[in-house]
Order: C-alpha cells, then sequence, then structure tokens
C-alpha cells in the first residue's frame, strides 16, 4: 500500500432553517452503500475540475432539490477527517453551513428525499455526520452571540416576540423575555419600523427590520 495516497475528497452541508418553533437541518436518505437507507447530509466527491464551492452548488441542487441562493448565509464550516468514518476508505469532507428561511426542496430524478428534521430529534444518522451538525449547531449558537446571523432565518421583518423565538430555537433554552429585548436592542443590530403585524384580536405588534442583511458584527457579545 502507498502511505501517501491522497485521501478521498468530499464536500458535505448543513442547512438550517427555523420551523415550527424549532431549528431544523436538511437531511437525505442515502440512496447507495455504504449505509444505504439511512439519513445523511447532503453530501459527495468533488469532481475533477470543480472547486468545493461549485461541488456544493451541484450536490445541493442534485441530491437535496435546493438551489443555493435560497440559503441567505452560506460560509464554509470546517474541514472534517474521516479516517475511521468511511468503509470505503480515508475521507477528507469539506463541510458548509447554509442558513435560509422557508426552504422546500424541489423532488427531482437524482434527489434523495431531502426532509428537514429538528436537531434535537434526528434520526439514526450514517457517517460521523451527527458530530457534525452538533458542531454546527455550536458554531450557530456562538454565532448569534456576536453577530446578526440571525437574520438569515427570519423574514425581513419581523417582530421582537419572532426574534426571541429564533434565539430559544438556536439556543436550545427559554429567555426572559424583558432582558432579552433589553440585551438584543442594546446591540443597535436592528431598527423599528413603522409597520404593524395585526393578529386577531390581539394588540397589533410593532415590525422590526436588521439594519444589515449581510453578516455584520455586533459591537458587544448578547450573552
Amino acid at each position: 500500500m502507498n502511505p501517501y495516497q491522497s485521501p478521498i475528497l468530499m464536500v458535505d452541508s448543513v442547512v438550517m432553517q427555523l420551523a415550527n418553533d424549532a431549528l431544523q437541518v436538511l437531511l437525505i436518505k442515502r440512496a447507495n452503500q455504504p449505509f444505504q437507507g439511512m439519513y445523511a447530509l447532503p453530501g459527495g466527491y468533488i469532481v475533477a475540475g470543480e472547486t468545493t464551492v461549485s461541488s456544493h452548488e451541484r450536490i445541493l441542487r442534485s441530491k437535496a432539490g435546493i438551489e443555493k441562493q435560497l440559503l441567505r448565509l452560506v460560509e464554509q464550516l470546517y474541514t472534517f477527517d474521516t479516517v475511521a468514518g468511511d468503509p470505503r476508505g480515508h475521507g477528507v469532507s469539506v463541510t458548509y453551513m447554509g442558513l435560509g428561511l422557508d426552504i422546500i426542496p424541489t423532488f427531482g430524478g437524482e434527489t434523495q428525499q431531502p426532509e428537514f428534521f429538528a436537531v434535537n430529534a434526528l434520526p439514526q444518522l450514517a457517517y460521523d455526520h451527527a458530530e457534525i451538525i452538533a458542531y454546527a449547531h455550536e458554531r450557530l449558537k456562538s454565532k448569534v452571540n456576536y453577530t446578526n446571523a440571525v437574520y438569515a432565518l427570519l423574514p425581513v421583518y419581523f417582530t421582537l416576540t419572532q426574534l426571541q423565538t429564533a434565539y430559544e430555537a438556536i439556543l436550545c433554552r427559554p429567555l426572559d423575555k424583558r432582558n432579552f429585548r433589553k440585551k438584543f436592542l442594546s446591540l443597535d443590530l436592528i431598527h423599528e419600523t413603522n409597520e404593524y403585524q395585526r393578529d386577531g384580536a390581539h394588540r397589533p405588534a410593532r415590525l422590526f427590520c436588521f439594519n444589515s442583511a449581510r453578516l455584520e458584527r455586533s459591537p458587544r457579545s448578547f450573552d
């Protein structure tokens, strides 16, 4: 055996959104061995001539039925070494994390039953994908403490209640309403609009908007 044999290079994708007041992640059901029939993150080999970015776009489209433009925030998460996690041999996975809103996969001939699952209620997963999702979740928890990353999971106009619900879903813990609003408004990441959300007999709620629809660092930490 050649001791300098190159590992297999792959791309995996952790796509998350909020639904039913829970943080959810996109999984596919593997069509082939290994782990045929098990759920996994959308992923695959990088082919000759592709960058990791173009490979990421192709795999999301073909296996999960999602166009990259549906993701409002995409970043390279980490490079995972699967030396003991893939029965086909040593692999290296360049993994991307993407956040979006109201993402609905388009089913086609090559898609592999894409479906969103709550991150705290995942099925048994192939490879080391449970660990990758846990890593992505921790990254997101960290990012919402010092950036406006939550913008990618919310509509353009939102109430403070919707904002708090998003933070509670990401952080997996309840937050005191008064303290949350005081802390978040002090970050100067959002501004109030002249619009209101009217919901039946309830008092109309003021709508807010992020100052920037791009990733922006907060001058101070939320937590």
